[in-house]
C-alpha cells in the first residue's frame, strides 16, 4: 500500500502496527525507531518510519508505551508445579533477577498439560504481564507456536522448542557428565531413568548418557533405560522395573533429583545399599540432596544464570537475537551416592553378600 493511502488515516488513532504495514517492517522496529530514550538510528529503515509516523499523525501513547516497554512491571511464569523443588528453585531465582531489573514476577501453574497452560497464558495475559516465561514446552504441543503466532512475547526456561527464544542448562553435557563420572568409576551396566520424552531437558540429557556410552565402547540395553515422569514414585517404579531384570545395573542415573529420590527408597526396599550395591547420580543438585542420609551425587544447574539469561532474552527488542537459545554450563557433583567398583561392575543378590554381623 503506498504511504499517501496509509496517510489518510491520519484522522483516525495511529498505531505502531499501522506504521508497521505502512512501512514493511516489524513492530518491533518501528518501536525500537520511535523510542525517544534511545539514540536515534540515522538507517534508511530508521528514516522511512519515522517520516511515515509522522505523515500518518501517530502521537505517542504513555501508557501503551509503557506496556510495549515493559513498563507495566509485570512478568507471568508458568510452570508445571510448585511442589517440584527444581520449579520453585527456578520461579524464586526469576523473582530475584525480575526484582534487579525493575519487575515483578507472578506465578501460574499447569500440573503439566497443555490445556492447563492455556488457560494459564490467558489468565496472566488478561492480567496485563508484559510477557511469559514458560517452562512448559512440550515436543508433543502446539502450544508455544500458538504464542508466537499471536505474537505474545515469551521467553522458555529449562525447556526449549529448539526455535524460541530459551534459557536452558547444557541438558547434553549434564547428561554426559553424569555417564561418564560412573564409567570412570567402572561401571558398564547403567540404567537410565529417563524422564518423559516430551521434555527437551530429559531428551538432552538421555543424548548425553548415549554419547558417554558410545565414546567408551559400551553396548547400551534398551531393558535399563525407562521412561518415566519427573515424579519421585515414577523413580521407585523405575527402579522396580530395572531390578527385575536378568543382568541388572551396577548403577543409575536419573535425569532429575526427584527421580533419583525415589530410586533411593526402591533400591532400599530391594535390600540394596546406595552406593554398595548401586551406585546413584541425580540431575539438578537442589539443595535437600547433599543432606540426604546418603548424598546424593549430582549435575548442578546453576538456576541463577538460567534466570537472567530468561529475562535479558525476553525483555530484549531485537527481532533477532544473535543467541536464540542460551544454554548454560552445567557441573558435576560428586558426593557419596557413587563410588569406584570393578569393572565387571556385577551386583550381588540382595541378602547373600553382607554379614548380618555387628
Amino acid at each position: 500500500m503506498a504511504d499517501k493511502e496509509w496517510a489518510r488515516k491520519s484522522s483516525e488513532r495511529v498505531t505502531i502496527l499501522d506504521i508497521a504495514r505502512a512501512a514493511g517492517v516489524s513492530k518491533s522496529s518501528v518501536s525500537r525507531f520511535l523510542d525517544e530514550r534511545l539514540p536515534a538510528s540515522n538507517s534508511e529503515k530508521a528514516r522511512r518510519v519515522r517520516r511515515i509516523a509522522e505523515e500518518l499523525g501517530y502521537m505517542r501513547d504513555a501508557s501503551a508505551a509503557n506496556l510495549r516497554r515493559g513498563k507495566t512491571g509485570l512478568i507471568g511464569v508458568i510452570v508445571p508445579r510448585l511442589t517440584d523443588t527444581v520449579m520453585a528453585m527456578l520461579y524464586e531465582s526469576l523473582q530475584r533477577a525480575a526484582a534487579r531489573l525493575g519487575h515483578f514476577v507472578i506465578v501460574a501453574t499447569t500440573d503439566d498439560t497443555p490445556e492447563a497452560a492455556r488457560r494459564a497464558a490467558e489468565t496472566l495475559l488478561r492480567r496485563g504481564v508484559d510477557g511469559l516465561v514458560l517452562s512448559i514446552a512440550r515436543t508433543d504441543d502446539e502450544f508455544i507456536g500458538e504464542l508466537a503466532n499471536r505474537g505474545v512475547p515469551y521467553v522458555l526456561a529449562l525447556r526449549t522448542d529448539g526455535q524460541s527464544r530459551s534459557a536452558v542448562g547444557d541438558d547434553r553435557l549434564g547428561g554426559y557428565l553424569a555417564t561418564r563420572h560412573l564409567i570412570d568409576l567402572g561401571h558398564r551396566r547403567i540404567g537410565l531413568i529417563a524422564g518423559p520424552s516430551y521434555a527437551s531437558s530429559a531428551s538432552g540429557r538421555q543424548e548425553g548418557y548415549r554419547k558417554a556410552m558410545s565414546e567408551a565402547g559400551i553396548d547400551i540395553d534398551p531393558d535399563l533405560i525407562i521412561e518415566s515422569t519427573f515424579g519421585i514414585e515414577s523413580g521407585s517404579d523405575a527402579v522396580r522395573k530395572m531390578m527385575r531384570t536378568s543382568n541388572r545395573p551396577s548403577a543409575i542415573f536419573a535425569v532429575n533429583d526427584n527421580t533419583a529420590i525415589g530410586a533411593l527408597a526402591a533400591l532400599n526396599e530391594l535390600g540394596l545399599s546406595v552406593p554398595e550395591d548401586v551406585s546413584l547420580v541425580g540431575y539438578n543438585d537442589v539443595p535437600i540432596v547433599s543432606k540426604l542420609p546418603v548424598p546424593l551425587t549430582s549435575v548442578h544447574v546453576p538456576f541463577d544464570q538460567i534466570a537472567t539469561e530468561a529475562l535479558n532474552l525476553l525483555l530484549d527488542e531485537e527481532e533477532e537475537p544473535i543467541e536464540p537459545i542460551r544454554r548454560v554450563t552445567p557441573s558435576l557433583i560428586p558426593r557419596k551416592s557413587s563410588r569406584q567398583i570393578k569393572p565387571d561392575g556385577a551386583i550381588p543378590i540382595p541378602g547373600r553378600h553382607r554379614s548380618t554381623k555387628k
